[in-house]
């Protein structure tokens, strides 16, 4: 008997943000993307054109659906928005750039990720509550039709706790992926394993090289 094709994943990080809120921990902060985010996400359109998308989901937040719109608007799916796509809540860090960070934190922000674990940031989304949260988004996501391609419009941190998820590792693992402005990680989903296909690739930027 053929193995049945796997349901595909394809985890989308919403375009280049404003200005103003690049390099800055924006979370929960409901900005909007750049004109050159609004280049990125119609490249990002014209590539997932070529794909057969049989459901699409997305996160409420005002980049990510500027992000969608080139693409919502040119015949594809209906999006479900769900509210627990959102980006993490990152408490005292939001709003600060990544030296103000160091200098009122006095811990690097590259090391994020790290500190969201381990609970080094304060009033942050808990990570048991965060993980729980994305969990339920995926459970709703993996209701799609086997075999089904799904397009699941978010964000980064969004992103690396899915691969967390899918994956079975901890979330600092994600650490060591890169997740850019409006790029496409797939994720295959089959009976015995998950398996990363495509990782961190940027229609804007690869398609124009």
């Amino acid at each position: 008997m053929d193995n049945p094709s796997p349901t595909r994943l394809l985890l989308i990080r919403h375009a280049e943000v404003e200005e103003r809120y690049q390099y800055v921990f924006g979370g929960r902060i409901d900005m909007e993307i750049s004109p050159n985010g609004h280049t990125q996400a119609a490249a990002l359109a014209q590539y997932l054109k070529r794909r057969k998308i049989d459901a699409l989901f997305a996160s409420p937040m005002k980049r990510v659906q500027q992000t969608l719109s080139p693409f919502a608007s040119n015949g594809a799916p209906k999006p479900v928005v769900l509210p627990d796509l959102r980006e993490v809540d990152f408490g005292d860090w939001t709003g600060h750039g990544w030296d103000e960070v160091r200098t009122k934190f006095g811990l690097s922000a590259y090391s994020w990720v790290d500190q969201l674990d381990c609970g080094g940031i304060a009033n942050a989304e808990k990570i048991s509550a965060y993980q729980e949260r994305i969990a339920g988004a995926l459970a709703a996501i993996r209701q799609s039709p086997a075999g089904a391609t799904v397009a699941v419009f978010c964000h980064g941190g969004v992103i690396r706790m899915m691969l967390a998820l899918l994956l079975d590792i901890p979330f600092s693992r994600t650490n060591g992926f890169a997740i850019d402005y409006a790029s496409v990680s797939e994720v295959a989903l089959k009976p015995d394993r998950n398996e990363i296909q495509l990782l961190n690739f940027t229609p804007w930027r690869e398609l124009n090289s």
